[in-house]
């Protein structure tokens, strides 16, 4: 299986949420988190570079993320339970810099995330926030659909 396949980088995505998620709840930093991921978990049918991209990258701009998903939010960006956070983080970020990504691939994988791993309905506010989000930042590409 090549790393670089949909399911490798969705893999990826599950391990930067997951990443972003320690990173909240024990304050530690990414490079250590992604060295513990790493050192804990088989790494063979994961986009490790992609996963990588994304917490440094996510790391790097975190407030500006923070500010562009506020923006679409009717309550305060700390008022989101840890896994929504890290699951916009990731959207916002891959619809900002990772233009190869489809945007209907990143709602779609924001969503699937939340479904996974957030509450109950937080899939909605997942899939309202992106969508929102590539319309102001994929205009383009959103106007084709």
């Amino acid at each position: 299986m090549s790393k670089r396949t949909p399911a490798a980088r969705s893999k990826a995505r599950r391990f930067v949420l997951q990443a972003l998620y320690q990173m909240k709840l024990s304050d530690c930093s990414a490079s250590e988190v992604e060295t513990q991921l790493f050192q804990d978990h088989d790494m063979k049918k994961v986009d490790t570079e992609y996963l990588h991209e994304l917490l440094s990258g996510i790391n790097k701009i975190r407030g500006d993320l923070t500010t562009l998903i506020t923006s679409k939010l009717d309550r305060e960006f700390d008022e989101l339970d840890p896994v929504e956070m890290a699951a916009l983080n990731i959207g916002c970020y891959e619809l900002l810099h990772r233009i190869d990504v489809p945007y209907r691939v990143v709602i779609n994988e924001g969503v699937e995330l939340a479904k996974r791993f957030g509450a109950a309905e937080s899939h909605k506010l997942i899939n309202s926030v992106l969508d929102s989000l590539a319309k102001d930042h994929r205009s383009a590409e959103f106007g084709q659909r």
